[in-house]
């Protein structure tokens, strides 16, 4: 119900790796999400009195945020003022492999937590510094979100019809990119950590993830001066590429990036004669193409339902899908068949709350969800037992407004 490993599997692959976060919003937290999912312990630190934002992002339901259900699982929950908890972190960060932050560029310094303290407390820390604009240079010691991370990569230059502006997505996209590249090199650390038996300080920049993406821009404006232009849905490398409408008021995406794959699409929808054109060889001469390729795709797939759609493209071996909405998501079968989509028990909200499932499956030590997000400080206690806080030393902090 909850992945769980099947009977006679290896422990997760993280197991026995210690995670404290101290960071809040969606990168920094996503990235330990990512790692909780397949085994690392991981203790989310959140201030006292100011809880993560995240936490009110989204949807709720009776006051509580649904989106952190995803973003605080396998986490245990605890609370500290870090400004005034030093020693206490510094206890916490003895007992931890890995750090992940995202305060901006000073503010560890300030209390007396930078790298150079933390390091010497504990020799083997991989420290994660998420911040919008990295920890060098002009701008790093600005306040910034992925929001400007997807204005100043390129992204929202590229996003949206030829005729309108620059469009920004709908969603986290900056921060869910940093978050997978900060795992990512969270891994690559302790890999390090293994042989050399030290830790380090990764600088992520959320402001480069989202970049590296958007493809050879960078080398094809030094090389050639190219700009890329907004397209809308058409791509500058492929055609036909776009979404179209079918005869029951639906949308299909259609790709065609394989040369065989837009010859099946071409001759599937009656214009066989295409694929003779000497522009059709290439994928960004059929690009120069569009419009008559979208007449071509688009008129074939308007006098159809979508059922019929898909079911003539499956047959003909070519590329295309349904636009999902979360609805078409909730019933696709596909979907169903990967379990993208579990239910985890939880508390709070008196019963299962369904979400995406581990981004991948791995057969041998597969990750799971052990439990939903929790509230607000729900294992400070549990946390700093850990390390050798007594009840009434807690009481005291909790009095003080340290936890």
């Amino acid at each position: 119900m909850n992945g769980d490993r099947p009977e006679g599997l290896r422990p997760a692959a993280l197991d026995g790796v210690k995670v404290l976060e101290a960071a809040t919003l969606f990168a920094g937290p996503l990235a330990a999400t990512f790692l909780g999912d397949f085994g690392a312990d991981v203790t989310k630190i959140e201030h006292p009195a100011r809880p993560d934002a995240a936490r009110t992002h989204g949807t709720s339901k009776d006051g509580v945020g649904l989106w952190f259900k995803t973003l605080g699982r396998n986490k245990r929950l605890a609370t500290l003022d870090l400004s005034r908890g030093r020693e206490v972190f510094l206890d916490l960060v003895r007992r931890n492999d890995v750090l992940v932050e995202n305060f901006r560029p000073g503010t560890l310094e300030r209390w007396g937590l930078g790298p150079d303290a933390l390091l010497e407390a504990n020799p083997r820390l991989v420290i994660a510094r998420v911040t919008a604009f990295g920890q060098v240079g002009p701008w790093s010691k600005r306040p910034g979100f992925g929001s400007l991370a997807e204005a100043m990569s390129g992204f929202a230059a590229v996003t949206g019809e030829p005729d309108g502006p620059p469009t920004l997505p709908p969603f986290g996209l900056a921060d869910g990119i940093t978050a997978l590249a900060t795992a990512y090199a969270v891994l690559v650390a302790l890999r390090e950590r293994d042989r050399s038996g030290r830790g380090q300080v990764i600088d992520m920049a959320i402001i480069e993830p989202i970049l590296m993406m958007l493809g050879g821009g960078i080398t094809a404006y030094q090389q050639t001066g190219y700009v890329q232009p907004r397209l809308g849905n058409r791509s500058s490398n492929n055609a036909p590429r776009n979404v179209y409408r079918t005869a029951d008021g639906r949308w299909v995406a259609v790709s065609t990036s394989s040369q065989s794959i837009a010859e099946r699409v071409v001759t599937l929808v009656g214009r066989p004669d295409l694929v003779a054109e000497p522009w059709f060889a290439t994928g960004r001469e059929r690009a120069q193409h569009a419009d008559e390729l979208d007449e071509a795709v688009g008129s074939w797939i308007a006098e159809r339902s979508l059922d019929v759609v898909m079911a003539e493209f499956e047959k003909a071996e070519a590329a295309a899908g349904p636009v999902h909405d979360i609805r078409g998501i909730m019933a696709d079968p596909q979907y169903a068949a990967l379990r993208t989509i579990v239910a985890v028990a939880d508390e709070e909200l008196g019963g299962p709350v369904q979400m995406q499932n581990v981004l991948f499956r791995l057969s041998a030590s597969p990750g799971a969800i052990r439990w939903a997000g929790r509230p607000h400080g729900a294992d400070t206690d549990d946390v700093l037992a850990e390390i050798g806080v007594t009840p009434e030393q807690v009481a005291a902090l909790r009095e003080a407004g340290v936890v």
